[in-house]
Parts: structure tokens; C-alpha cells; sequence
């Protein structure tokens, strides 16, 4: 192994190692689940951690914490503008569908309490009708880590979705798009 590449990883568990203290050592801007334990880990932790990274420096410089910055840090999607236009943003660009993944960017549709929509990020499937998001802003410039999400739709086609947003307590059902997979659509293939 080469120093470069040592010094590199180095940087990276001492990043990851950082950003998971701040986590447990500042649970008063971050919300969990009530599902319990913690969940394994399934989304690049890399990522995750680079992710809560800004957000504390944000909140250190008494900064807003949006939804859209968290996803595209958290997911590697590098998409721009509000989080509801990120479905037809990524066509042609990342690949999409409507099946849950980890690090799959779940896109909430806009609607009457949120008219630029939402983002996250599948943390973990635990069924074909329920994950768990990491997302900010759900509760004003917070955190939310291993939140539940629960499929409500007819078709279980994901389109209609419940978010514990109080722990024990699945809210209001709100209409979802899809999910945005960390992929880029393959050009070759059409």
C-alpha cells in the first residue's frame, strides 16, 4: 500500500469516526426512530458521515438545514433544484424506478403542506412496504435518521406514503413519486 493511499484512508475512518461522535454527542439536533436499536449500516457510510458533517457546520454558522443539500451529499446524486422537480431532473441522467433501494433518493411529490416537495435517503428496505430514511428538515433544520416509511399505497406501488414523523406515529399519507438511484443511465443502452 502506498502512503498516499494509507494517508487517504486514514483521512476517511478519521472522518467517519468524527462525524459518528458528533452523532452521539449531539442527539439534541438529530431525531431517531423509535423502532429501537440502530439499523445496519446499508448506505455509504462515507457519505452519511460527509453529510452530517455539513450539516453541523451549517448549524455551527446558524445556517438553514435543507432536505435537498442532505440527499445530494448523502446519496452521491448530484442533482440541483427544489426536491419535488428531482424526479424529471434525474430522467435521462440517473436511473429511477419505483421499487426501494439503500441510497436510493426517495422523491415526495409536492403538495398542499409541501409545495416544493421533499428528499431522503433509503437508509435500509425492511420490507416490500416499509424502509427507513435518513432526511433533514423534516423537522425544522434537524436530522432524521432511520425514520420509518410505510408504503399506504392501493397498488403497493409506493405512489402514497406514511412517515413516522413522531416517534410511534405515522403521519398524514402524502404522494410520492419515486425513487432516484445513485446510477447513472447507461447511454449506450439507449
Amino acid at each position: 500500500m502506498t502512503l498516499t493511499k494509507l494517508t487517504q484512508g486514514i483521512a476517511r475512518t478519521t472522518l467517519l469516526c468524527a462525524s459518528l461522535a458528533l452523532l452521539t454527542a449531539c442527539g439534541d439536533t438529530l431525531t431517531k426512530s423509535s423502532m429501537g436499536g440502530p439499523a445496519p449500516a446499508t448506505l455509504n457510510p462515507e457519505l452519511q458521515a460527509k453529510a452530517i458533517a455539513e450539516v453541523r457546520e451549517k448549524q455551527a454558522k446558524g445556517a438553514r438545514v435543507w432536505c435537498v443539500p442532505f440527499a445530494r451529499t448523502a446519496s452521491g446524486v448530484d442533482l440541483r433544484g427544489n426536491a419535488g422537480t428531482w424526479w424529471t431532473a434525474a430522467k435521462g441522467i440517473y436511473q429511477r424506478g419505483k421499487e426501494p433501494e439503500a441510497g436510493a433518493v426517495m422523491v415526495f411529490a409536492p403538495h398542499s403542506s409541501s409545495r416544493l416537495g421533499h428528499v431522503a435517503v433509503v437508509s435500509e428496505v425492511v420490507s416490500d412496504r416499509e424502509v427507513l430514511i435518513d432526511h433533514a428538515n423534516w423537522t425544522r433544520n434537524k436530522v432524521s435518521l432511520k425514520m420509518p416509511v410505510v408504503d399506504v399505497s392501493a397498488n403497493n406501488d409506493w405512489s402514497k406514503i406514511k412517515v413516522e414523523g413522531t416517534p410511534g406515529v405515522l403521519g398524514n399519507a402524502r404522494p410520492m413519486l419515486g425513487f432516484v438511484y445513485p446510477r447513472k443511465v447507461d447511454a449506450a443502452a439507449g
